[in-house]
């Protein structure tokens, strides 16, 4: 599986953004698919999880209630809608996908993206 990711760009503080990512091959939809960033000088962090139906979707505390992930399996993509954007959440934003479901430890997804930047200014 070969994920592209895209959509990031730069916004202000409250704004919003939303990323997408494609996978190609057939068998996207039997992965889970997760979202990670990765500030400067920091560990790459769990951001949402869905499961391989969108039935099911996880969330890091940090981003609940404001971020919502969501998968079209007809077009083997996954997306990230970010609202109520904070500077904090300034990072290189990663797509995953996972053969496990729910998880959010980052050994247990399979694939990586290339990473898509976000900037968020106060």
């Amino acid at each position: 599986v070969q994920l592209q990711a895209s959509g990031g760009g730069l916004v202000q503080a409250g704004g919003s953004l939303r990323l997408s990512c494609t996978a190609s091959g057939r068998t996207f939809s039997s992965y889970a698919m997760g979202w990670f960033r990765q500030a400067p000088g920091k560990e790459r962090e769990f951001v949402a999880h869905i499961s391989w139906s969108g039935g099911t979707t996880y969330y890091a505390d940090s981003v609940k209630d404001r971020f919502t992930i969501s998968r079209d399996n007809a077009k083997n993509t996954v997306y990230l809608q970010m609202n109520s954007l904070k500077p904090e959440d300034t990072a290189v934003y990663y797509c995953a996908a996972s053969r496990r479901q729910l998880t959010t430890t980052r050994s247990a997804y399979d694939y990586w993206g290339q990473g898509t930047l976000v900037t968020v200014s106060s």
